[in-house]
């Protein structure tokens, strides 16, 4: 009986002590965080371990350094790369094509005439600098770019001004956020022109504070803010942290470094030492595509590479030598061997895929002898001319150097000897520019997806000394240029067009050779990135994984 008391007791005083137990750790377990249960990865770590050692920065290689981060004053695409990131424009293209869409502002309006173009903008944008983008900002902008020399902003006066005028009359600010452009013609491609990477708005306290130097310093109101150049080097650009779309950019940082050498630029992609190389050679595509830590991105197609015959040089101030050399080209043959099928052959001195392309016109066969038969027409002595080659690769042209060579091999095989030579790649620029290539081996990305931007900016008699290397001048495709400028009837456009290529088609001014698919590479962590046909994207939706 003392035995059963004694043993009752000691289990009321265990029963006591396990619930003190159980409060006790009940307690403590409201004092902790709840822990989430990560899962293991292949190397050991965990899932959320493995999410945050994934720095969200890129390095983007690319074939050159940028001219100047000044967007309205540069040319080169190597500039473009780096200004679409830390820029915006009033209009923004489709993210893989030159649709157009919002951007800087967030509707518009076109008046019936085709004359009055009422923009209304974001509200809440600041520039890196905490000035605010409005329309006062805009109209500066405009001025700006409009009072500057030809020579500097070169490109608004390319693509605003026609015959010696002013195609923007005037641009006003109705209010904080609305700005009208008035032009003195209508021009059916404003809009497409617009959207273009020159003419993104920097901020006028920047800019005006900085004179020529604001190209070292940008500023604008994009999702990247400027942090660094070095020369040659790397260009460094951060997260703005105070971008006006909610979410965006996804990297924090991104650096651009040049490396002019292709192979070079694959090589540090597969080591590790950058993200991201645009230039890749057609023929290392098949050593992207087997290795799987790498992905091949091909950018959308909307280049010309050719080969220009200065027209006021002999012999190709006569065109029968110059629709000679079109038929003594190989171009198939080029395009085998050194685009590795990554192109098609050109006809015309647009891609197809423009609204305007005249598909009716054949082109040049390769018939070496015909070659020979119009050479005796033309009474051609049989002169050596210079045959320039570029010096750098590009994406419409992989191999200037060897491009020229089977150039070379099929215009002696027709009894035309030519010596090819080279500059470095601003100095060839400068020197075709100035019209002493005989025959010059370049070519062009198109800014916007319209015709204009092809035919009038390459082979009209008003660009002559800008982008007109072949210093072709044509009276009748000039009016017909100028006339599809300001015809807003787009099947009307596009008839006008094709009369243009038809005329120029049978000029030869040049041998249209390849449009090209350019290609890129990444690491597989590499995502959300889209590239533009135009050669330079936002990336603004690039993550790292």
């Amino acid at each position: 009986m003392k035995k059963s008391k004694l043993w009752s007791l000691g289990l009321l005083l265990l029963l006591a002590l396990s619930v003190v137990l159980a409060a006790c750790s009940s307690d403590e377990g409201t004092t902790e965080e709840p822990t989430e249960t990560n899962e293991e990865t292949t190397d050991g770590t965990t899932s959320e371990e493995t999410e945050e050692a994934v720095p969200q920065t890129l390095v983007f290689g690319r074939g050159g350094d940028s001219v100047s981060l000044d967007p309205a004053i540069v040319t080169d695409g190597e500039s473009f790369k780096v200004t679409e990131n830390v820029y915006e424009t009033l209009l923004n293209f489709g993210e893989q094509d030159t649709t157009i869409n919002p951007g800087l502002a967030k509707e518009w309006e076109v008046s019936e005439d085709g004359l009055t173009y009422t923009f209304h903008l974001q509200e809440g944008v600041k520039f890196h600098d905490g000035t605010d983008f409005n329309a006062e900002a805009v109209v500066k902008n405009v001025e700006r770019w409009k009072g500057g020399a030809e020579e500097q902003f070169y490109y608004f006066h390319s693509m605003f001004k026609a015959e010696g005028e002013d195609i923007i009359a005037s641009v006003e600010a109705v209010d904080e956020l609305t700005v009208v452009f008035t032009l003195s013609r209508p021009q059916a491609p404003f809009l497409k022109n617009i959207a273009m990477s020159p003419f993104a708005i920097a901020s006028p306290t920047a800019f005006e504070a900085a004179g020529e130097s604001f190209g070292d310093n940008p500023v604008g109101t994009g999702p990247f803010k400027f942090v660094e150049w070095k020369r040659n080097e790397s260009i460094t650009v951060e997260k703005n942290p105070e971008y006006w779309q909610e979410g965006l950019p996804k990297l924090d940082t991104i650096i651009f470094r040049a490396i002019p050498d292709n192979s070079a630029r694959l090589n540090d992609l597969m080591s590790g030492a950058i993200d991201l190389a645009d230039g890749i050679n057609p023929s290392d595509a098949t050593i992207v595509e087997s290795n799987s830590e790498l992905q091949l991105i091909e950018r959308p197609s909307m280049n010309i590479g050719y080969l220009g015959l200065t027209n006021t040089r002999p012999p190709f101030d006569n065109k029968l030598v110059r629709q000679a050399v079109n038929y003594a080209i190989d171009k198939q043959a080029i395009v085998d061997a050194f685009f590795q099928g990554r192109a098609e052959v050109a006809v015309n001195p647009m891609p197809s895929t423009i609204s305007g392309y005249n598909d009716e016109i054949a082109g040049y066969e390769y018939d070496p002898e015909k070659a020979k038969e119009l050479l005796a027409e033309a009474g051609y002595d049989g002169s050596e001319i210079e045959l320039w080659a570029m010096p750098v690769p590009r994406p419409y042209m992989p191999d200037g150097q060897k491009v020229a060579e089977a150039i070379q091999k099929n215009l002696s095989d027709v009894g035309i000897p030519s010596k090819i030579v080279s500059f470095e790649w601003a100095t060839y620029l400068e020197k075709a520019k100035n019209g002493e290539a005989d025959a010059f081996l370049l070519g062009w990305t198109g800014d916007n997806g319209d015709a204009d931007n092809f035919i009038y900016t390459l082979l009209d008699k008003d660009t002559i000394g800008s982008n007109n290397y072949a210093y072709y001048s044509n009276d009748e495709v000039h009016e017909l240029l100028i006339a599809a400028q300001s015809e807003i009837d787009e099947e009307k456009r596009i008839e006008l067009y094709k009369q243009a290529q038809e005329i120029i088609h049978d000029d030869a001014p040049w041998v249209p050779l390849a449009h090209s698919t350019p290609l890129l590479a990444g690491k597989k962590g590499v995502t959300g990135y889209l590239p533009h046909p135009t050669g330079s994207e936002s990336l603004i939706n690039v993550s790292m994984e």
